[in-house]
């Protein structure tokens, strides 16, 4: 039991990182954006790293230790386009106008660790990613709407991203630890997107700061309810997970892992950037994702 825990108090941590993006928000003089682009670059590249190198073949072995190479085989891929899938479909359902993962400007952001900041104008205000405008200063419904959305949505999208670090955690807890450490820094530029919206519609910091920690919640929450799910309904009662079950969202794990990082972070990590900023944090990720495995083999 105490390797559940374990591995729910990372899960916890990944989560709850998204505070640490609002308190940057909120106390850094300047938001140091070129951070922002190689931490997002460098948690795709854990994640693509481990993703291929390690998950996917963990999955592979324990459905065809189950059921034979060729149908565990076919069964590993099939979970892991599975696991693309339901992350794609969750993003479909997400309007673009909530994505969790909007890159605001220096002019945005002043004014929440500086009270004599001038509120931005329209044109400063304009996303890096989307042609729409928005004006802080006149629609704060709309602002608030805005930003309890994006809240939702990160919410929705931390689900699978529990579950991936818990079962990751759950069987290797070292594997766990990177996945974990991934997942928190991609978090930070989401606690920034929940806080930016809800703070100009409110002037409140303090509401800012809690909706944007209460969204990473979602993450040890979720992985709570599928660990149960899988132990009542598929598990026969015990607290081990039978290994074909093992296998199978393994797959899908890394399916959804390859997803958040091409579809999200690479291209949060080139809006922050300069340069070769973003593949310099790729490749470090990599790098220091292909260096912990070899230490602990």
């Amino acid at each position: 039991m105490g390797d559940v825990w374990f591995a729910l108090g990372l899960t916890l941590f990944a989560g709850l990182s998204t505070g640490i993006g609002s308190i940057i928000a909120f106390t850094a003089k300047r938001t140091n954006f070129r951070f922002l682009s190689v931490s997002t670059g460098f948690s795709a590249g854990v994640m693509l790293y481990v993703s291929f190198v390690e998950i996917f073949f963990k999955g592979n072995a324990a459905l065809v230790a189950t059921y034979g190479e060729r149908l565990g085989y076919w069964l590993n891929t099939a979970s892991f386009f599975a696991g693309m899938l339901l992350i794609g479909l969750i993003d479909n359902l997400i309007p673009s106008a909530e994505n969790p993962h909007e890159t605001h400007s220096e002019a945005e952001t002043a004014p929440l660790h500086d009270a004599s900041a001038p509120f931005p104008t329209p044109q400063q205000a304009r996303r890096v990613s989307d042609t729409d405008r928005h004006d802080h200063a006149i629609h704060p419904e709309k602002l608030l709407r805005m930003g309890l959305f994006t809240a939702l949505a990160i919410g929705i999208h931390n689900f699978p991203e529990g579950l991936a670090t818990f079962l990751a955690a759950l069987h290797d807890p070292h594997l766990g630890i990177a996945i974990a450490v991934a997942v928190a820094l991609h978090n930070i530029p989401e606690g920034i997107s929940v806080s930016v919206p809800i703070f100009y519609a409110t002037g409140n910091r303090k509401k800012a700061f809690a909706y944007s920690f209460l969204s990473g919640l979602a993450e040890p929450v979720g992985a709570a309810i599928a660990y149960l799910a899988i132990i009542f309904f598929l598990g026969g009662g015990t607290e081990v997970i039978p290994p074909q079950i093992m296998g199978v969202m393994f797959g899908g794990v890394a399916g959804i892992m390859v997803y958040i990082s091409l579809d999200e972070l690479l291209p949060t990590s080139r809006a922050y950037g300069k340069g070769h900023d973003s593949l310099l944090g790729l490749i470090g990720g990599m790098a220091v994702m292909a260096l912990s495995l070899m230490l602990m083999k």
